[in-house]
């Protein structure tokens, strides 16, 4: 049984959301969210896996399925003018309204919005632990030896009476691996459309993209995304600070995809909130496979990637995914992988 502490929680996303709630229960939590209340922003394109989020919520008693705004079929890959897209059978993969789930995980819980906690705010509290769950910025630890990150800009469409182009899930890859532009269906008539790329072509490729598929904007979105895998985001605690989250790289590096594994990532904190030792040991186990895709995608950057030579990496990584099919929300398969790779 852990003792009852005294902990902050630095940043209210989805990780910290997430456990305020979840050790409010046991222990003495205050959330700190720098944006206000009204004024908060769930930044990302708020598409994950039914069957895992479902699986997560449901010891909070919180019923996922009310969330959900849309529920994917295929998600088509654009190959670009001389190729077919390719389509993927999806297993449960939605876009649900992430910013309400996480206001609702704050309800009843000590959050205070509108406050930038710092080191020097949060010194004389007395805190037992300080949770960093700052994302890119990891406000309360060191900073990352190797850091990755990709800008991303995201706008949300509405198309009225007019039907959207793409009315299932729909992503582009930009050349090298360094990204891709989405547009994920939300509401009826409603999308997330965005981009983000290494190489910065995302604007370019995100404003041709609104041109030929007209629409209303009514929300901009602009913040970069870390991709280095925990393996290089340590430390991950020091002091009574540790990190969870994006804060400590649970952002799969192929897809961007970073709900899923930061709300597993505050899970494995939860279970070793007495032990970050093993915390430590732990995550590095759970996000192995997250390495693989990293060193595909660093081999893209650098235009050392070999097909044949690093076969052995492309298959570590479609092993680990086949796996988790629903967890990732969709079918692998190898054929689609090797497609997308040779082709970008």
């Amino acid at each position: 049984m852990t003792n009852s502490k005294k902990i902050a929680i630095v940043g209210l996303g989805v990780a910290g959301s997430y456990l305020l709630n979840r050790l409010s229960l046991d222990h003495e939590v205050t959330g700190y969210e720098m944006q206000k209340e009204g004024e908060f922003q769930a930044v990302c394109a708020w598409g994950t896996s039914k069957n895992e989020l479902s699986k997560i919520m449901r010891p909070l008693g919180i019923d996922f399925e009310k969330y959900v705004l849309f529920n994917g079929k295929e998600m088509i890959v654009d190959l670009g003018a001389n190729k077919d897209p390719r389509s993927i059978p999806l297993i449960g993969l939605v876009t649900y309204d992430k910013h309400q789930l996480e206001l609702d995980l704050t309800k009843g819980k000590k959050a205070k919005f509108g406050t930038k906690a710092t080191p020097t705010l949060l010194k004389d509290e007395g805190y037992d632990m300080i949770i960093d769950c700052t994302g890119l910025y990891r406000s309360f630890l060191p900073k990352v030896k190797e850091d990755l990150w990709i800008p991303c800009v995201e706008y949300k469409v509405s198309y009225g009476a007019r039907e959207p182009s793409y009315k299932d899930f729909y992503i582009k890859p930009f050349e090298g691996l360094a990204g891709y532009l989405w547009s994920f269906p939300l509401e009826k008539g409603s999308a997330f459309v965005g981009a983000g790329d290494y190489r910065k072509r995302h604007n370019d490729a995100l404003k041709e993209f609104s041109e030929q598929n007209p629409g209303t904007i009514t929300k901009r979105i602009g913040r970069p995304i870390r991709i280095s895998p925990p393996k290089y985001c340590e430390p991950f605690h020091i002091g009574n600070v540790v990190g969870c989250g994006e804060s400590i790289g649970t952002v799969f590096p192929l897809l961007g995809e970073g709900i899923i594994p930061s709300l597993q990532c505050a899970e494995l904190l939860v279970e070793n909130l007495d032990d970050l030792t093993n915390y430590r040991k732990e995550v590095l186990q759970k996000f192995e496979y997250f390495n693989y895709v990293y060193d595909i995608i660093k081999l893209k950057f650098e235009g050392k990637f070999s097909m044949v030579r690093h076969f052995p990496l492309m298959l570590k990584t479609y092993n680990a995914m086949k796996k988790m099919e629903e967890r990732f929300g969709l079918e692998v398969r190898m054929s689609d992988f090797k497609e997308i790779i040779s082709t970008y």
